[in-house]
């Protein structure tokens, strides 16, 4: 694996100011998959858009009165060549996880389409029994494939649910096909779905109790924020959730558990809507930022 200069990096940092590999406790893998998108196109191109688009954010976070990557550590590592067919590139993302892992960094994947968490979440599921996702989407993604695809970024947390293991929660829900509801009436012990329509009613009590000394993985599809918001992907929904209302859940849920890694994934940038790659890579720190300083220091503190 090879690493940007921190200048072209996520952040855009300053040589004197980035962390060393050796030092980084985070790790930026841009994997930018574009194989099996069934509307609109251009997640390929998602990865480089978020970095640089980060290179605007701000560093300072006023919630926490400091500049949060001092304390975490990000270098980025270079999109590889992406691997064809679909089996073949989830093959190489999971080499790719489990390097850095086997590092002990935490792992942030920029995808790329949504199918990405089939072999992302691999390495994960070999070392944990308790693996809990926490799911932002507009899309249930819990077909068992779609238009002949197996490995269909509809499908995307079905295939994660291939492990038997893994529990699910997902918010944002407002689209799923008939298709998809035997699967989830008969695995209602280890999916549930918040829908979007509902989230006036969720009680922020029982969202963390199912998160609560677990170890999480986040997996953040951009369309889960409502399209007025994230036009920029390939199939945008309306009645979806607003910036606050996403980070809120993820600091929350950071509290109560260990966050072990993450991906955002399904930007697909468009001409003069910088905002929209802006709001990725903000997302991006953010999740970084509640996995070390919130998460992972509850974690040290026990």
């Amino acid at each position: 694996m090879q690493f940007l200069a921190p200048k072209k990096a996520f952040l855009g940092l300053e040589k004197k100011d980035a962390a060393s590999l050796k030092d980084a406790r985070a790790v930026i893998i841009p994997f930018g998959l574009e194989a099996s998108v069934s509307y609109g196109g251009g997640t390929a191109k998602g990865p480089q858009a978020m970095i640089d688009a980060s290179h605007q954010v701000e560093l300072f976070d006023d919630e926490f009165w400091c500049e949060p990557f001092r304390q975490i550590g990000v270098v980025t590592a270079k999109e590889p060549k992406i691997r064809k067919p679909i089996p073949k590139a989830l093959d190489q993302l999971e080499g790719m996880v489990e390097e850095v892992l086997k590092m002990g960094k935490f792992p942030l994947v920029f995808g790329g389409e949504h199918s990405i968490i089939a072999g992302a979440i691999r390495p994960y599921a070999r070392r944990y029994k308790d693996l809990t996702i926490l799911h932002f989407d507009a899309h249930a993604d819990l077909r068992d494939g779609y238009e002949g695809e197996h490995y269909s970024h509809a499908a995307a947390l079905r295939r994660a649910l291939d492990h038997p293991h893994i529990k699910l929660y997902s918010f944002g829900i407002r689209n799923i096909s008939q298709s998809e509801i035997p699967f989830l009436e008969a695995n209602k012990h280890r999916v549930k779905i918040y829908w979007a329509r509902e989230k006036a009613k969720w009680d922020m009590g029982e969202i963390v109790s199912h998160f609560k000394g677990k170890n999480v993985y986040v997996t953040f599809d951009i369309d889960g924020l409502d399209a007025s918001l994230m036009p920029a992907t390939g199939t945008p929904e309306p009645g979806g959730l607003f910036w606050q209302e996403s980070v809120d859940i993820i600091r929350e849920v950071a509290k109560v558990s260990n966050f072990v890694g993450a991906d955002v994934n399904e930007l697909a940038p468009k001409p003069n809507l910088h905002a929209c790659n802006f709001l990725a890579a903000k997302l991006a720190y953010k999740i970084l930022t509640y996995a070390f300083l919130v998460s992972r220091k509850n974690k040290a503190g026990k």
